[in-house]
């Protein structure tokens, strides 16, 4: 997109209302969110892992690129078969007057997060009985109710991404013996009501 800097595919992009309401669809969320954790495919692989027809994703990996959140991977392919990554590792929201300015684009991403996010804990629980016994005693599905003021909050959340940022890896990088790829959620939001 004009006026947009070239991306580093390890760097996350702060969303703007118009980047927004290029992932208000939830299909496009899925798309990047396949992009990011799988890494390059074409309209057809994503399809098939979508469940949809090809024309559908598509469409919606143009609408990605229209607004850089995906670029074509040149080095793959050939005349036939158009390959596409994630322009970006991560999205997130600074701007905080933006959920009060744009409040349905900004909640439809959320949901769109959280349903992608759910459904990736409902497929770790259906493979759970399948997990190596290693791997059984270090997963973890634990909840905290804190009292907290919103400074506190802010900072254990940047610390928590902090620690996480720790442990990643660069895509090319030597992974440890026995690494498996893992998804890490943090939430962290005020309990409804006072």
């Amino acid at each position: 997109m004009p006026g947009r800097p070239t991306p580093e595919p390890m760097s996350q992009i702060a969303l703007d209302a118009s980047l927004l309401r290029a992932l208000s669809h939830p299909m496009r969320t899925q798309i990047l969110a396949l992009l990011q954790r799988f890494g390059p495919s074409t309209a057809t692989g994503l399809a098939e892992r979508l469940g949809v027809n090809t024309g559908a994703t598509s469409y919606h990996l143009r609408q990605l690129a229209e607004h850089g959140l995906v670029v074509e991977d040149t080095e793959r392919g050939n005349a036939r078969d158009r390959w596409w990554r994630a322009a970006y590792r991560g999205t997130r929201i600074d701007d905080v007057d933006l959920v009060r300015s744009e409040p349905e684009l900004a909640t439809t991403f959320m949901h769109n997060i959280a349903r992608e996010n759910t459904a990736n804990l409902f497929r770790f629980i259906d493979e759970l009985p399948t997990l190596p016994k290693n791997w059984l005693g270090s997963v973890s599905m634990d909840n905290y109710t804190l009292h907290l003021t919103a400074r506190q909050l802010r900072e254990l959340m940047l610390k928590l991404e902090e620690l996480v940022e720790s442990y990643r890896t660069e895509p090319d990088a030597s992974r440890p013996r026995g690494a498996r790829r893992v998804i890490v959620h943090i939430n962290g939001f005020p309990q409804e009501g006072r």
